[in-house]
């Protein structure tokens, strides 16, 4: 990979535009996020809603794939920002994405990391990995299911130099190690194997995170990341808290228990439970793509070791 194409930084007083590319947002939720993105400052610009599909898309896969490239396309918004994750991401990369000359801010989590690893493995672009208009924005700044304001405004808005973030989580296997920032949900990150967009993980941190999983699902899918050989060349491991994804069977292993298992064996720093993605916490904003150094002791530590943004 060449030297990472970053977005310029987002303004105050700028333009956002608002897109759809997975599951449709409720009109309620929708409306507060839209409010908390205006208290920032900022103008939320919407394409004309779509009406929901009968299944679990906000549109046709062409109405979404046409709305994100033309949210792409306009010179005039500073960043992209998606309603919501849910299902139906994968659907857009049936046929090969346009792309603007240059890289456009774009911010999502869940089910949106398809389209993010997408667009760094075909374009090389900087992308985000926090709060969305109904998943995040909606439950406001620094608030329980809302996002973290600090995080956010570092990532998007600061030109100048990197930042240190709390993870909350807690050291799995300590250690401190450099590399380049990936990842996303743990099971679009699995989707993208045997893609021509698949994520090449070595010399990275990877993240991996998700919810609603029994402790056995987690296990299969990081053994089938193991043995597709996505572990080889990893220098460190974020996991996020994995919420709703209790043991079905009291005293049986949890999720923590199968990721100490499973990655302990790779001796190399993972941290465990930080407030990304999936979270009850307000939920950190994370640069996909630039280099940072993850520190994993007591409640873990990333440092973002450049800005994720131009000037």
């Amino acid at each position: 990979m060449s030297s990472p194409k970053k977005p310029r930084a987002l303004s105050p007083g700028a333009r956002v535009r608002v897109v759809s590319p997975a599951s449709p947002g409720a009109a309620n939720i929708f409306a507060r996020g839209r409010a908390e993105l205006t208290r920032l400052g900022f103008v939320p610009v919407r394409s004309e809603p779509f009406a929901p599909t009968k299944d679990y898309f906000s549109a046709s896969a062409k109405d979404r794939r046409k709305e994100l490239l033309d949210a792409f396309a306009d010179r005039s918004a500073g960043a992209v920002i998606s309603t919501r994750g849910g299902y139906g991401s994968t659907y857009l990369l049936d046929k090969k994405l346009k792309h603007t000359k240059s890289p456009r801010i774009f911010l999502g989590y869940s089910d949106v990391t398809v389209l993010q690893i997408y667009l760094w493995q075909k374009r090389g672009w900087v992308t985000f990995y926090g709060p969305m208009i109904a998943s995040g924005f909606s439950g406001g700044a620094n608030a329980a299911h809302g996002y973290d304001e600090s995080s956010f405004r570092s990532a998007l808005m600061q030109s100048r130099s990197g930042w240190t973030l709390d993870l909350g989580g807690a050291s799995l296997c300590k250690g401190s190690v450099r590399g380049i920032l990936v990842g996303g949900c743990m099971t679009l990150v699995e989707s993208t194997l045997g893609t021509p967009w698949e994520l090449d993980t070595r010399g990275s941190i990877l993240i991996l995170e998700d919810r609603g999983m029994k402790p056995y699902q987690v296990d299969r899918v990081l053994t089938h990341l193991r043995q597709a050989g996505k572990f080889r060349g990893v220098r460190g491991i974020i996991l996020g808290e994995f919420p709703e994804s209790v043991p079905t069977v009291a005293g049986s292993p949890t999720v923590r228990d199968v990721a100490r298992r499973i990655l302990g064996e790779l001796e190399i720093p993972v941290v465990w439970g930080a407030r990304i993605g999936h979270t009850p916490r307000p939920m950190l904003t994370l640069p996909l793509g630039v280099p940072a150094r993850l520190n994993a002791h007591k409640s873990g530590t990333l440092e973002i070791l450049e800005p994720a943004v131009t000037q």
